[in-house]
């Protein structure tokens, strides 16, 4: 693979600052977990604070469409943090992935992503890997969308929704209004990242790309390798909550964590969840250099992170004891997003699957 510097610099360590202290004054637990009670309220306020107040909604975005002109390198640092803190905001779904299917058409919607004004999700649904052919609605003469589109992460908190719509000559892009689509809210098992069921019936869509394919798969692949952020976030909370608790629980009078065997699990954990961090970070500067292995990057972290932040966090309810299995405590909260995240953007398998074509591994025979 490339030789890429995977060093932080002071600027994504100052910006892994500003964000984790954000989110430890606006992001309480408890707030979080009340979503699952339907309570989506805490969004709003975080996003806004997110995305306009500390202005990372438009860190993909160039400078001459109104964003910060960063890369992904400092999304990813920006993922880390969300991950590590289930934050419930659309981040991923409109400042990275939506964001990516505007960057070659620009205009007035992609300035208004940057400054936080408005917010959009890509209507395809969540599992979509970036190698399998985007799901799209029909589309008359007039501009007229018609279909429906499941499992859509964002689309609940998104303003615009970019719909793929499939022409005759291939797939096009047209930004609908959500108030204009009908949204059916999906009982999902992370509802800090809650799914809509989109319908859309004869509604006027503006053209916002003609061949909208190749930036759909970019999107696509942006999505996927900056998840992989976001799973080695929620990977490192697990490891380092469950260290912490270990450290002051205590039976048979003496500390947990001095158990031999406890020692060797979150020694074998840290091992892996250290890889992890490594294996995103290569994605996203892969991505943020524009690196010919950036696609099988992306492969390989979502083939590695995926999996490896389900068993960190089945690893903390474990380790946490009677207390793990509480609503009361937040450990729940991190195993639903680990498992959400682990089938986003299409599952390890079918990760690895791609992975081989990548590289031109043979089939098995």
């Amino acid at each position: 693979m490339s030789d890429l510097n995977l060093l932080y610099t002071e600027v994504e360590d100052d910006l892994r600052s500003s964000v984790r202290a954000l989110l430890a004054d606006r992001c309480d637990p408890a707030a979080v977990t009340a979503m699952y009670d339907g309570d989506r309220s805490p969004v709003a306020g975080l996003w806004k604070a997110i995305a306009a107040d500390l202005g990372l909604a438009g860190l993909l975005v160039p400078e001459e469409h109104g964003g910060a002109g960063a890369s992904a390198r400092e999304a990813a640092v920006v993922l880390e943090e969300l991950g590590r803190s289930v934050a419930p905001v659309p981040f991923l779904t409109s400042a990275v992935v939506a964001t990516t299917v505007l960057l070659d058409a620009g205009g007035a919607l992609l300035a208004d992503l940057a400054a936080g004004e408005r917010t959009a999700a890509l209507a395809v649904p969540l599992s979509t890997a970036p190698d399998a052919a985007p799901p799209t609605v029909g589309v008359d003469a007039d501009g007229r969308l018609t279909g429906t589109v499941t499992s859509v992460a964002g689309a609940l908190e998104a303003d615009v929704l970019l719909v793929p719509a499939g022409t005759g000559e291939g797939v096009a892009v047209y930004a609908v209004a959500a108030a204009e689509a009908s949204l059916s809210p999906v009982v999902s098992l992370d509802m800090t990242r809650q799914l809509a069921d989109i319908r859309l019936e004869g509604v006027t869509g503006d053209l916002v790309l003609a061949e909208g394919e190749p930036a759909v798969r970019r999107a696509l692949v942006a999505g996927a390798a900056l998840l992989a952020s976001e799973q080695a976030g929620i990977a490192q909370w697990c490891l380092h909550a469950t260290i912490a608790y270990l450290k002051e629980r205590r039976q048979f009078g003496r500390v947990v964590g001095g158990f031999q065997a406890l020692k060797h699990r979150l020694a074998d954990l840290f091992t892996e969840v250290e890889s992890a961090a490594a294996i995103a970070r290569y994605a996203a500067a892969a991505l943020a250099a524009g690196d010919p292995d950036a696609e099988t990057a992306a492969a390989v972290a979502q083939a590695y992170c995926s999996d490896l932040a389900v068993k960190a966090a089945e690893e903390a309810l474990q380790l946490h004891g009677g207390i793990g299995m509480t609503w009361e405590h937040p450990v729940h909260l991190y195993l639903k997003r680990a498992k959400a995240d682990q089938i986003a953007f299409g599952t390890a398998g079918a990760h690895r699957t791609r992975l081989a074509g990548l590289v031109d591994l043979p089939a098995a025979g």
